[in-house]
């Protein structure tokens, strides 16, 4: 009979020689003790489409829609609500999309936890696991669920829950976090909170937040533009229907229809939609390449990166290892030394990659009898173990393991180093083994030699971003001269400038050394956040690559985290950007997508932007200046779509690879705000004119139009030039959907018609005069420009 609550399930110590059995796992299954996790999780597709749905955005256009459904307006005058309904269906379908993908290919749920069940090892994905159930961790395993350590010793980190970079020992019987990773050793452990009841379904990490969650500069900037705008639409939109009232003799519904038509104006909805698409589009780029997107906001990063920190291994080296050399030190026998890295690295399953290199190389059987190991850390750079009846023994990084002794080996280690050797020391211990080493007590024995080698690709790669003006920064654990070695090997700009990271010791000392290096060696976790943080307080957007668990903290600071997928699962969970197929080759196409986008939005912005400067002039003039306002929605929707969206769309799919520079919306108002004060000026001017030789005012919208697009059509000749085929093609394209929207619309809904012959001759001169307003508000626009470069 089946549990039917979890009290029916019996709580027991589980054997962890043996397991659970099948039957017992599936009782706890079914009775909810499951590791699937059903809320404080990722959204659910039905709470995406709700939130796009029920924004500000949308909220502002369905009231104007309403309140033009109700004094009866033209359908035609609600075309401004297809923009809304797309931009929801993109963000929706987008969201959707990157939800599906991060569910689907993140690491932590692609791959599968050693448990044991009926006395056997198996691999099962972790929302299999069952409370007390027995799993395997290793390093670099992100521990998924709460438990106890039943056998072993673990270094764990728990940056990703309490911000502290130091690594905590777990002993038998120690309590292990979920949503925490082993930086080193082994044991097994007994689940003990599952599913909904672990600590990081509870706690909402960093790593664990959804894509799209943390606003970039540019939708940030989009998004506050559109909140203040409409906060101001309430009293702007009642002073203009009582203004327009007033003027109007109470005709409710041109009123509402040119009072929506201001305020339709006043809101970037074409723009917003435009940056939408291409980030849908950019993303979906990505993905054909084997990049999982995993923040949509980091692909206008990418567009503005400058420094691009890379880890030596894995990224400029292939990630697995050689030993070269083992040279003795002091006399010391070949055969003892064969004898003791084979009981050293050979009996047991590696810690790390190091170890694995050195176990494929000395696996083998070994009499000695191990009494103690303390196993290597990222800060430590060293491991140690105690044999009975044969002594103690350290293997590490030399410096880090001689200390102030390490001038007597200094020379052999530099000779080797120099080479681009990663170089370890072997050296017996004559004390009883601790956290601390006295050096002292030291007597090296021998250093081994290991070598990666260099990527095929690498040095194509680090071309590219010198050309691109990228800075190449190499962050590594290794010995600063061996990392420079390698780095200048792979063709990185001024490798020979290097420094130990231990002997930065003050913020001042990395705010200055990350200016000064190319390359930074014997980095320690922390070190690598601090230089990353310094980098940023210099005013660098920074990037990094990383795979390993060591760069968790430094991903989770960049500007950009980009992690390999062949690497530790915890660093591919804070990553923003994951590299499907581990290859670094494919990051100057990252790059270029992103610069690609964001440069094209950029330069599109511009023409949305000069409706909306318009707008508001024209919104002051009627209110203030006692203007008449001849627009509908419909207008607008016209001069929108034919001289804004359409080729705005298509300008945005073109190539441009340059690196973003400056703010977006500073960028964009300093290119639209010509085309707007030429709007305004010349609508201004025909409108007068009008009056002055009598000619109808119900041709006044048909000429606001006529205006607005050859303006449009003028400052898309700027945006366009120089002309390439497809700018050409864009703009004559463009030319030809205005001049025959003009010829078809008026026939066939009425709008755009001219009931007056003057109005012919008249609207010509205002076509013809508009481009040369505009090139004369441009040079003065831009000689008085305080940001022009």
């Amino acid at each position: 009979m089946r549990p039917t609550s979890r009290q029916d399930i019996p709580v027991e110590l589980t054997d962890p020689a043996v397991g659970l059995t099948a039957s017992q796992a599936q009782l706890r299954l079914d009775g909810g003790w499951g590791n699937q996790i059903h809320h404080h999780a990722r959204r659910s597709e039905w709470d995406i489409i709700r939130q796009n749905c029920l924004t500000f955005f949308n909220l502002v256009f369905v009231v104007m829609a309403v309140a033009m459904l109700l004094v009866g307006a033209s359908v035609l005058n609600l075309t401004f609500m297809v923009i809304v309904i797309v931009n929801t269906c993109i963000g929706c379908v987008q969201e959707i999309r990157a939800k599906r993908a991060v569910d689907k290919l993140t690491l932590v749920a692609a791959r599968k936890v050693q448990v044991l069940r009926d006395g056997v090892w198996v691999e099962i994905p972790h929302h299999l696991l069952v409370r007390d159930d027995i799993i395997a961790l290793h390093p670099g395993d992100q521990i998924c669920a709460d438990g106890v350590v039943c056998h072993g010793e673990l270094q764990v980190n728990e940056a990703l829950i309490t911000g502290e970079a130091d690594a905590i020992d777990k002993n038998e019987a120690d309590l292990l976090r979920s949503g925490s990773f082993v930086v080193a050793g082994k044991a097994l452990v007994r689940l003990t909170q599952v599913g909904d009841d672990a600590f990081a379904a509870k706690l909402a990490t960093e790593a664990k937040k959804d894509p799209n969650v943390a606003k970039s500069e540019m939708m940030g900037s989009l998004d506050r533009l559109i909140h203040i705008i409409g906060y101001c639409l309430i009293p702007v939109a009642a002073l203009l229907l009582v203004t327009q009232l007033y003027r109007q003799n109470f005709q409710l519904q041109p009123v509402v229809s040119s009072t929506v038509a201001n305020l339709v104006g006043l809101i970037p909805e074409g723009l917003y939609l435009l940056t939408s698409i291409a980030l849908a589009l950019a993303s979906i780029t990505l993905t054909r390449r084997r990049v999982l997107v995993q923040d949509m906001n980091c692909i206008e990063t990418l567009a503005q990166v400058d420094v691009l920190c890379v880890d030596k291994t894995g990224t400029i080296t292939e990630p697995s290892m050689k030993l070269a050399e083992i040279i003795p030190l002091n006399d010391a026998d070949p055969d003892f030394l064969e004898q003791l890295l084979t009981a050293l690295y050979g009996i047991r399953e590696p810690e790390n990659d190091t170890g694995k290199t050195l176990y494929d190389r000395f696996r083998g059987e070994c009499p000695w009898l191990l009494q103690a190991h303390i196993p290597f850390t990222s800060q430590t750079k060293w491991s140690s173990s105690a044999f009975a009846d044969v002594g103690a023994f350290v293997t590490g990084a030399p410096e880090f393991v001689m200390g102030d002794r390490y001038d007597t080996i200094e020379k052999t280690v530099e000779r080797y180093s120099s080479q681009g050797y990663r170089v370890l020391l072997v050296a017996r211990y004559e004390g009883v083994l601790e956290k601390a080493l006295h050096c002292d007590l030291l007597s090296p024995l021998a250093l081994l030699t290991l070598t990666n080698p260099i990527r095929e690709n690498a040095p194509a790669t680090f071309a590219y971003f010198q050309q691109q003006k990228v800075t190449v920064k190499v962050i590594s654990g290794d010995h600063p001269a061996t990392a420079a070695q390698v780095a200048g090997k792979a063709g990185i700009p001024n490798a020979e400038r290097y420094v130990d990271a231990t002997t930065l010791k003050t913020p001042g000392d990395f705010l200055t050394a990350a200016e000064e290096y190319t390359v930074f060696g014997r980095v320690t976790p922390d070190a690598k956040r601090q230089l990353i943080r310094a980098m940023k307080e210099n005013g660098h957007t920074v990037a990094m690559t990383g795979d390993g668990v060591n760069d968790v903290l430094a991903l989770k600071d960049a500007d950009c985290g980009i992690s390999m997928a062949s690497g530790a699962q915890a660093a591919s969970q804070v990553a923003r950007l994951v590299l499907l197929d581990s290859d670094f080759s494919a990051m100057p196409a990252i790059v270029d997508e992103g610069r690609r986008v964001i440069n094209n939005i950029q330069r599109a912005s511009a023409l949305f932007l000069v409706k909306n400067i318009f707008a508001l002039g024209l919104m002051l003039m009627t209110v203030i200046g006692g203007l008449q306002s001849f627009l509908e929605p419909f207008h607008l929707s016209i001069v929108s779509s034919l001289t804004i969206g359409v080729p705005g769309f298509f300008l945005a799919l073109e190539p441009n690879y340059q690196r973003v520079r400056g703010q977006f919306l500073r960028n964009t108002l300093r290119r639209a705000l010509p085309g707007g004060i030429t709007d305004i000026l010349v609508v201004l001017a025909a409108q007068i004119l009008m009056a002055v030789f009598h000619l109808p005012a119900t041709d006044g919208a048909t000429v606001t139009v006529a205006v607005l697009c050859a303006v449009g059509l003028t400052v898309l000749f700027r945006v366009c030039y120089p002309f390439s085929r497809l700018r050409r093609i864009i703009w004559l394209g463009s030319v030809i959907l205005v001049v025959g929207a003009f010829i078809v619309l008026p026939p066939i809904t009425g709008y755009l018609a001219i009931t007056a012959k003057g109005t012919y001759l008249f609207l010509a001169a205002v076509i013809l005069i508009a481009p040369t307003v505009f090139f004369g508000v441009s040079k003065i626009y831009h000689r008085l420009d305080p940001y022009q470069h």
